[in-house]
């Protein structure tokens, strides 16, 4: 399957497009991965957007497309893939529906992760790192440490990164609305999006997406 992975900052996306694309056995492809993939390895693309990241500018839509496209194409991809955070803008939307058409493919289906804007401002808001190991993950709500600020694996400091700071998140909240949240529009006129409720437990939203996809399927 090919799929399209949709929804505001703390919907969970990266969280669900892991098991998802485990349980489809397709690769999961995420613009952070493929940023770092890039950079890390030296290619055209990599140097062009490190010249922007290092100057603290947006990468062009050109760029991010293009390495979209170079993964879209490599042989794991042949027989589907999940796209997380991209594409992010109806630009980037337009972009892949071209290379698709030219690589006589489709998508599958759009999901659509929805998740109350109050409820994104108290997951992000109250997420809490560990200074020693930023892998040890805290929230204040739904997974408290035993000793407030101190992390239970290391013993080290618990912080809020500054752009978790609920006004940041608002921020991030409106710059999703206006730029990415009209995709959902624009591939709803294509009759792919699955709206899914976000939600409750990690592998309820899971089981949730995956029978949106059957369903789809059986249509």
């Amino acid at each position: 399957m090919r799929i399209v992975l949709v929804g505001p900052p703390g919907a969970g996306k990266g969280t669900q497009a892991a098991f998802l694309a485990k349980n489809l056995s397709i690769p999961h492809i995420s613009t952070g991965d493929l940023f770092r993939a890039n950079i890390s390895q030296g290619t055209e693309l990599g140097l062009r957007a490190k010249e922007y990241t290092d100057a603290g500018r947006l990468v062009p839509d050109e760029i991010t497309i293009g390495m979209a496209i170079d993964r879209m194409q490599q042989a794991d991809a042949e027989n589907g893939f999940l796209l997380d955070g991209f594409p992010r803008n109806v630009g980037q939307a337009e972009a892949l529906d071209a290379f698709l058409a030219t690589a006589k493919i489709a998508l599958d289906a759009v999901l659509d992760l929805e998740v109350p804007e109050e409820e994104v401002v108290k997951r992000i808001a109250g997420r809490r790192l560990c200074r020693k190991n930023d892998k040890h993950l805290f929230h204040v709500d739904y997974s408290p440490p035993a000793v407030e600020g101190v992390c239970d694996e290391c013993g080290g400091e618990l912080y809020q990164r500054s752009d978790d700071t609920a006004e940041k998140v608002r921020v991030r909240l409106e710059e999703y609305h206006s730029k990415t949240e009209p995709i959902i529009d624009y591939y709803k006129q294509q009759g792919l999006v699955q709206t899914i409720s976000a939600l409750g437990k990690v592998a309820d939203v899971t089981a949730r997406a995956m029978e949106a996809l059957r369903a789809d399927e059986r249509r």
